[in-house]
């Protein structure tokens, strides 16, 4: 192999270990997929939602959606109210004491995300943004093309 080639996958075996140290980094500092604090704001970002809503926009399951309720309701942070258009289903919102929690949920996220880009520019995020869109989009494609290929 010559120098390049080994100067390249050198970069690239890099690359690979930094995103993945990212990306272990900011599962320990986020909170997860279906945490209280994002749970309260979502609710926040709208008036009133059902669980399965709540569900689908989460992104898991139904019966991690309703556990997460009942926590939220035990500590007064939500309320259940009757759907008045489908008697069927409830309508999930948030207390008074609920939209507090979630708006502090929500200053502590955007001074996270402050802090985690802090010792970047302006300019240097704007550079990072585009090359990690740039690179998320070849990947999908990249993720699509081999998909595809063993449905075949």
């Amino acid at each position: 192999m010559n120098d390049d080639k080994k100067e390249e996958k050198n970069i690239n075996e890099m690359l690979i270990t930094h995103l993945r140290n990212i990306s272990h980094t900011m599962r320990s500092l986020y909170e997860g997929k279906g945490s209280q604090k994002r749970v309260l704001m979502i609710l926040n970002e709208n008036e009133k939602m059902t669980q399965h809503m709540l569900t689908k926009k989460l992104g898991i399951k139904p019966s991690s959606v309703s556990e997460v309720i009942s926590k939220l309701e035990n500590a007064h942070y939500i309320t259940r109210l009757p759907n008045q258009t489908d008697k069927r289903t409830t309508n999930i919102i948030l207390t008074p004491q609920g939209k507090i929690q979630a708006i502090e949920a929500l200053a502590q996220r955007n001074q996270r995300h402050e802090d985690m880009f802090s010792c970047l520019s302006d300019h240097e995020k704007t550079q990072l943004l585009i090359l990690l869109e740039k690179v998320n989009n070849d990947w999908k494609k990249y993720q699509n093309s081999k998909s595809s290929q063993f449905k075949q």
